[in-house]
């Protein structure tokens, strides 16, 4: 029988003694030196901290099972002479949004850690919303032995290997530590995947329970750190040639910026003011434009707003920028109905040649805007756009009218509350602009919420909104109030959550308060999947399992964990102005549950104004794609 009482010394003083210099030094200063030439004997668990540590990961998001005991052992002893820093949570989905948001507003990347089984397929999941929105992510799952003594626990039961390792791969890239020498090759495809420059996402490392505490030797010389290329644009200024031809051809042109403009903003208002172009957003790039700005059109897409699916269906040309194309940014590939031309800036290929009729830019896309500007000259067009731009701003000063009708709408009595309540928009807006005013970063969840969000929020820089649409995520919100804890300095956030999407990951409540995260959950609740409810109504005419008739006590529930703050948001825009002034003074995680109308009211919505390849719709909006020019 094994001795479990055998806990031997003098491994656990040398890792500790590692862990102690690689708290303070970089790991080639720590582990190097005149005796070992910088080849070290590791085990692969403390191999592949100290690997990940080469590329700045020192934080881990953990829940910590049978498959990652040998891994969580190094893993304490770092955490406590403070090399690392480890977040236990409660549910794996809630851990990987964590981890995404932590990289996504902190610029660092952490790695999540669970093992094969249920838990390793709901961090699966939760990786969606890293791999939508560009965000590189470490995952580390213990995985099912090579020693191939029969079925391991959790597992999937079937006579084949690897099976989660084959999963992980078709969800990202991955790589399965079958061979402690490995690690090396591991981590310069984990660090090319991570630290994509154009579309990073997350890496799966597959660590099988009977290879972590195997010995192995590395060379902290050759161990991968974090990849860094220098910016690449067109070789040649000929090959700008095109573009300029394009820029000075047409009148109408329309430029819409994707995801991937975020941190390329200065170069896109750089181009839009020198040539004279509107610029549409997608709900994941607000603040690339100055809210006010002029020539800001706002939204397009399937949701969109009024100004800026006018810009979409009115423009010639289309200059498309760090897009992807997704559905709710181009009306599922028809938004652009006269659009007779495209000129696409991005820096991955396959995005490059999406549309048809395109003159390509591949690279940078600073880099090529700034390439671009300086073949261009004084000669930008900007004449021949100004009655376009007149238009769209017509256009722009609607939608502002519209919109502020309903963030500024009354109470309207509603059949759930038995009472007049806030509309959404206007619920919305008061929170949106609260966290406007204290400089609060805003997390929005999918659906009626999220929809809503993007068509209200008045950013003026990227970085004042993270929204989840890529993989429209139900409880990445409340998720991602967990990425600022320990961190020094951390920024407030706020999240804009549903109740339908607030319980799909609760678990904030508690893990909030566990580890001293500092935000706030705002709940608007009308009782129902909106977003849904809406969409049944405008294609069938009828609502469907959408609502639920259950009432919940959400400040009570909030109340019941102790460390929450937990209050109403009221009815009215006063009473929601008071709780939010109380809730952000407190030092810890606050919730407002804030009823919100739900019905037919259009005084209670913004509106939809682009199509959509879905339901009833899908016959007409596939016609127009087959007959479309782009």
């Amino acid at each position: 029988m094994l001795d479990k009482n055998k806990i031997p010394d003098e491994p656990e003083n040398e890792i500790r003694k590692r862990a102690i210099r690689l708290a303070v030094k970089s790991v080639e200063d720590a582990l190097i030196d005149d005796q070992n030439g910088g080849i070290v004997d590791l085990t692969l668990s403390e191999a592949l901290v100290v690997a990940l540590m080469k590329q700045g990961v020192r934080r881990y998001f953990a829940i910590f099972g049978h498959g990652s005991t040998d891994l969580g052992e190094v893993l304490r002893i770092y955490h406590e002479e403070g090399a690392v820093e480890v977040i236990n949570c409660r549910n794996e989905v809630e851990m990987a949004h964590a981890a995404t948001a932590y990289a996504w507003v902190y610029g660092k990347t952490p790695a999540v850690v669970t093992s094969i089984g249920p838990g390793g397929l709901q961090a699966m999941a939760g990786s969606l919303a890293a791999a939508s929105n560009g965000v590189g992510v470490y995952h580390i799952y213990g995985d099912e032995t090579t020693q191939g003594e029969g079925y391991n626990m959790q597992q999937v039961p079937k006579p084949e290997q690897g099976v989660f390792g084959k999963m992980t791969a078709l969800m990202g890239q991955s790589y399965t530590l079958h061979t402690p020498g490995a690690l090396r090759e591991c981590m310069r495809r984990g660090t090319a995947c991570a630290h994509h420059p154009y579309k990073a996402g997350p890496f799966f490392i597959m660590l099988p329970i009977n290879t972590q505490p195997q010995m192995t030797k590395i060379n902290i010389a050759t161990l991968p750190g974090r990849q860094t290329l220098p910016p690449v644009a067109p070789a040649r200024s000929d090959d700008l040639g095109a573009a300029v031809d394009f820029l000075r051809r047409y009148k109408r042109i329309v430029i819409k910026a994707g995801g991937g403009t975020r941190s390329h903003y200065m170069a896109v208002r750089s181009l839009a003011t020198r040539i004279g172009a509107p610029v549409v957003l997608s709900p994941g790039s607000t603040g690339v434009l100055m809210d006010a700005h002029a020539q800001n059109m706002h939204v397009g897409g399937s949701k969109g707003s009024i100004s800026g699916n006018y810009a979409m269906q009115n423009a010639d040309a289309l200059i498309v920028i760090g897009s992807r194309g997704v559905c709710q940014a181009d009306c599922s590939g028809v938004g652009y109905p006269n659009a007779q031309a495209v000129l696409n800036i991005n820096g991955d290929l396959d995005d490059l040649t999406h549309y048809a009729n395109t003159v390509c830019l591949p690279g940078d896309i600073t880099s090529v805007i700034d390439m671009l500007l300086a073949e261009l000259g004084d000669d930008a067009g900007i004449d021949l756009r100004k009655d376009w731009i007149r238009d769209c701003a017509a256009k722009k000063d609607e939608w502002t009218a519209f919109k502020a009708k309903r963030i500024h709408a009354e109470p309207i009595a509603d059949e759930v509350w038995q009472q007049p309540v806030l509309t959404q928009p206007a619920a919305i807006h008061t929170v949106a602009s609260f966290a406007n005013k204290v400089g609060a970063i805003k997390f929005f969840d999918a659906g009626d919420v999220q929809a809503n969000g993007f068509q209200i929020v008045e950013d003026d820089a990227p970085g004042q909104t993270y929204t989840e649409t890529g993989a429209s995520f139900m409880g990445f919100s409340g998720s991602a109030l967990l990425g600022g804890a320990l961190v020094k300095d951390a920024k407030y956030g706020i999240a804009f959550t549903g109740d339908g999407s607030f319980m799909m990951n609760p678990q904030i409540l508690i893990d909030a308060v566990e580890h001293g995260v500092r935000g706030m959950i705002a709940l608007f609740d009308n009782r129902r999947m909106a977003a849904i409810t809406g969409l049944q109504y405008d294609q069938y005419g009828r609502e469907f399992k959408t609502n639920d008739s259950v009432a919940v006590d959400y400040r009570a529930m909030a109340a019941s964990v102790s460390g929450v703050k937990a209050l109403h948001g009221g009815f009215t825009r006063s009473a929601l102005e008071a709780a939010l002034t109380e809730a952000h003074a407190y030092d810890g995680l606050s919730l407002l549950h804030i009823p919100v109308y739900s019905g037919r009211d259009p005084i209670a919505g913004m509106g939809a104004y682009g199509s959509w390849n879905v339901g009833n719709w899908v016959e007409e909006v596939q016609g127009a794609y087959l007959n479309a020019t782009i």
